[in-house]
């Protein structure tokens, strides 16, 4: 599976944009400023619905425009259909759109089919990044962490992503709820008892929410620690748990270990009564799973506070290789990889362990800031091609109105990024 055509319209810094990518590895290289990763993140936003670098829709709508529109295709790389064996088999593909709103909804539909919720196309078509912010996936906040739950959560879970938005509408109200208590407006006796029903949605929500996040971490945790190993030389042991805001889900009593019909809500609940002062003081949510945490450890101990940096960099490579792994076998495809501006980062010795593990893969998007930056391809890409777009000459085409010529390899003809990302 590769993506072979990417379509923008008022997309971040790209008025339009028509692309054409190749299987295997396509390097776009341009100065900073160009809008290169703008082009490579849009394939993550319409891949997980979210993007590493903002947690909303409004910085991904060019400036002055109501929406944003991603448009790819996406051709079946071997072209082969299931359940045909060895028999060969024209090549398809699927067209899938996702708009973008700067206010409301983000909506999607696969060849030009009914509108539905971006959501519902999540994971269609996986990718995995490698960002010069992985580092931080060990060494920064624990928002950061859980972003990177989520992302996995979208590639690995069926409808993880409803789960998700559930959970957030109803954290919002009762965080609304909370401040109107604080401020003392409005009906009193009627808040408060809005927040208790509120509260019992919120534990319902979380709970399932924290449950799914527990299998998650669970199905990376083993492969992880193998990939750190092997990364690593079989220098220190790598491990991964979660670390769940409602204990009480996963601190299961003495007398219930393998009773599966235990219930963790009556004492999630007695842990908001002791709380509700406290929330109503600050008008937030104290607890739940918008403040879980993935822990990160290393020989037994916090990563964030005693691994090198050399040894963060390694971990974080480790933690996004096995979440690759986990959507591979999960879906029986292989993600699109991206590597955003991450060889700047890196040493000689990582930056030939990720090139080694990319060049194994269908289909590998690199940016780099200038032609002479494109790392020597190792021996294990032998005979391999490389796909190198000019985003300068890609940035020149499009303030020129000429949509056409923006495709490389002289695709196009005349088409509006409509008409080209579905030809």
């Amino acid at each position: 599976m590769y993506v072979s055509r990417l379509a923008l319209d008022h997309y971040r810094s790209w008025g339009q944009l028509v692309v054409d990518f190749a299987p295997g590895v396509n390097v776009l290289h341009g100065a900073n400023g160009l809008g290169k990763t703008n082009i490579v993140e849009a394939v993550e936003v319409l891949s997980t619905g979210t993007s590493h670098r903002t947690s909303s829709s409004l910085p991904l709508v060019e400036r002055g425009a109501t929406k944003a529109t991603i448009r790819v295709n996406v051709t079946d790389g071997d072209g082969r259909a299931a359940g045909d064996g060895d028999a060969a088999a024209p090549a398809r593909t699927v067209t899938y759109e996702a708009t973008i709103a700067a206010r409301g909804a983000n909506r999607a539909r696969v060849d030009a089919g009914p509108s539905r919720y971006l959501r519902d196309i999540v994971g269609e078509v996986p990718s995995v990044a490698f960002t010069p912010d992985d580092q931080r996936l060990v060494a920064g906040d624990p928002a950061t962490r859980r972003n990177f739950l989520d992302q996995a959560g979208a590639l690995l879970v069926p409808r993880y992503a409803e789960r998700q938005q559930r959970f957030t509408r109803i954290a919002r109200q009762r965080a609304t709820l909370l401040k109107q208590l604080q401020s003392r407006e409005g009906a009193f006796d009627a808040a408060l008892s809005g927040l208790e029903i509120w509260t019992g949605q919120f534990i319902d929500a979380g709970l399932e929410l924290t449950r799914v996040r527990a299998r998650i971490v669970d199905r990376l945790a083993g492969p992880f620690a193998a990939i750190y190993a092997r990364l690593a030389s079989g220098r220190g042991e790598a491990g991964l748990a979660y670390a769940p805001s409602f204990a009480e889900a996963t601190a299961v009593p003495a007398g219930h270990d393998g009773d599966a019909a235990f219930d963790p809500r009556p004492a999630i609940a007695a842990h908001f009564q002791r709380l509700y002062a406290g929330e109503v003081a600050r008008g937030v949510n104290l607890i739940g799973p918008q403040r879980d945490d993935l822990a990160v450890t290393l020989d037994g101990v916090p990563a964030r506070e005693f691994a090198s940096n050399g040894e963060m960099w390694t971990m974080a490579l480790a933690l996004k290789m096995a979440l690759f792994e986990a959507v591979a076998d999960e879906r029986g495809v292989r993600p699109v990889v991206i590597l955003d501006d991450v060889f700047a980062q890196l040493d000689e010795s990582r930056r030939e362990q990720i090139l080694d593990f990319a060049m194994h893969q269908d289909q590998v998007l690199i940016t780099v800031a200038a032609a002479g930056d494109i790392p020597a391809m190792p021996e294990s890409a032998a005979g391999r091609t490389v796909n190198v777009i000019d985003v300068e000459d890609l940035r020149r085409a499009a303030e020129a109105g000429d949509a056409a010529a923006v495709a490389t390899g002289g695709a196009g003809g005349g088409a509006t990024p409509e008409a080209a990302a579905t030809r």
